[in-house]
């Protein structure tokens, strides 16, 4: 913007500028006054025109994850009319994943916040602030009129009564005082119009109150005994002449019927029979909906094994002499990257038309949060070592239940292991996570009693470390037979820690 101020006032220029060209631009300059009133003119045009303000550059709502379609924003880091660097942080916008910092990808000020910190459910392009220029006027920003800010999610709205014609109506019969109304069957009702019988003249024996077949057959065999007489429908009255009635709402039913209960309302004690309706993150939707997708898209099959932890416990116990802290976890990664560098055939994923296989290990590992669960990944992690595998977990998992992953953390991997042995569960199966094949399910290790003989053909009891390992695979990708040698291999390096370290 200041280079054009810096150019002087040449004639060419000002032509352009003031937006003559051709043969008229001279006359138009010139004027009454020769060429200095042009120019004056021209100078106090130029000096307007550093009041304008160029288009603002407009914050969207951006595409953080590959499934994510709406985000919220959590707050904001930045105040308007405050300066912002490239790079700087701008705002925190919760995705279906994780908490992810927008940073500022231009210099400038920030004008205007149109969507303020703690809405929801803001789609993707949606505008959500306005940045300018620095040396403009941020004040005399305006949102523009063809983007504006998204609006909130609409709440249900009780369909109202359309006005009716009004219609002529029969008036019906009132019902006799006294007269059970019962819930017929279609086969009871089917019979006592057979037979001229009225349910009123038997007892209802079904569930909720409904007068069933056998009900109706009881009283078609009292009948044929005489002891009760048909029940003829009682004179119809003289027809009243047809008046427009107001629609009534239907009588509720006077049998108990199971009903949903009503909603709880924010601010008043709870009624007997109300609930409290819990409202879902983003991820947890996502969550919702992929493992719907999972179940039901994908043929899973599973296969398991027990493993010996024997030798990665006293491996385990070296380490921490050294000063090296890791866990039984941190073996079990470092175990399924090595058999899937060894089994390739089992580190694919599938596209759709068949599967693919990857040319990187990249383990995913299950971490619990707040928020839900969330799988953030460990990169090439055959080419680490078991220190490196720990701290790696330690880092992402931490940053996962801040909620402060970054999209590369989370997205991506070839193989996903959940571990649930620290919570006391014996044995579990997973939903496999796509467009994986497989993922592996690690429950706690128990002690067992087991016959050995030593050296000399001696029996005696050992006492044994045994975990139980269920893998989930994608049978259009892995069928039982690879699943099962990669299960078998896996169990002979995770039993055989010197090939690990």
């Amino acid at each position: 913007m200041a280079a054009p101020w810096r150019l002087g006032w040449e004639p060419r220029l000002l032509r352009c500028v003031l937006g003559f060209g051709g043969r008229r631009g001279p006359a138009v300059l010139k004027g009454a006054a020769g060429w200095s009133a042009g120019r004056g003119a021209s100078r106090r045009w130029l000096h307007s025109t550093r009041r304008l303000q160029a288009d603002p550059i407009k914050i969207l709502m951006p595409s953080l994850s590959p499934t994510m379609e709406e985000g919220n924003i959590v707050k904001w880091l930045k105040k308007e009319g405050e300066a912002v660097s490239a790079g700087d942080a701008l705002c925190e916008i919760e995705t279906d994943k994780a908490v992810v910092t927008l940073d500022a990808s231009d210099d400038g000020i920030l004008a205007r916040i149109v969507v303020e910190g703690g809405s929801k459910n803001v789609r993707l392009g949606s505008l959500i602030g306005l940045l300018v220029e620095e040396g403009q006027d941020w004040k005399r920003v305006e949102i523009p009129k063809d983007v504006g800010p998204p609006s909130p999610p609409s709440k249900p709205s009780v369909p109202h009564p359309s006005p009716e014609p009004q219609t002529s109506i029969p008036v019906k019969p009132e019902v006799t005082p006294g007269k059970l109304q019962f819930r017929l069957s279609p086969a009871a009702r089917n019979i006592l119009e057979k037979h001229t019988l009225d349910a009123s003249q038997g007892t209802a024996t079904g569930p909720r109150g409904i007068f069933t077949k056998e009900d109706a057959l009881k009283l078609v065999h009292l009948k044929q005994l005489g002891k009760i007489t048909e029940s003829r429908p009682a004179p119809a009255p003289p027809a009243a002449p047809t008046v427009p009635l107001p629609a009534q709402a239907p009588a509720g039913p006077s049998y108990p019927r199971p009903m949903i209960p009503p909603m709880s309302i924010p601010g008043q004690p709870n009624v007997a029979g109300t609930f409290t309706e819990i409202p879902a993150s983003n991820i947890r939707r996502v969550i919702a909906k992929r493992l719907t997708e999972s179940k039901s898209t994908i043929p899973h099959a599973y296969t398991t094994v027990d493993c010996d932890l024997g030798a990665v416990l006293k491996a385990r116990q070296n380490l921490i002499r050294d000063n090296i802290k890791v866990s039984v976890n941190d073996f079990i990664i470092k175990a399924a990257a090595v058999t899937l560098k060894q089994m390739p055939g089992v580190n694919v994923s599938w596209d759709g038309e068949g599967p693919k296989q990857l040319p990187f290990v990249d383990i995913s590992v299950a971490v619990a949060t707040d928020r839900g669960l969330i799988t953030p990944v460990i990169k090439d992690a055959a080419a680490k070592g078991i220190q490196e595998i720990a701290d790696s977990v330690k880092a992402l998992s931490k940053k996962a239940r801040d909620g402060k992953l970054l999209p590369e953390e989370y997205q991506g991997g070839s193989f996903s292991i959940s571990n649930l042995g620290m919570f006391g569960i014996d044995e579990f199966t997973s939903v496999i996570n796509p467009p994986q094949a497989c993922i592996l399910s690690v429950g706690r290790f128990r002690p067992v009693l087991k016959l050995a003989q030593d050296e000399e053909g001696n029996a005696s009891l050992q006492q044994h470390q045994l975990i139980k390992v269920t893998m989930s695979s994608d049978s259009r990708a892995v069928d039982d037979e690879l699943a099962t040698r990669f299960l078998e291999s896996f169990k002979a390096n995770l039993e055989n820690p010197a090939r690990l370290i």
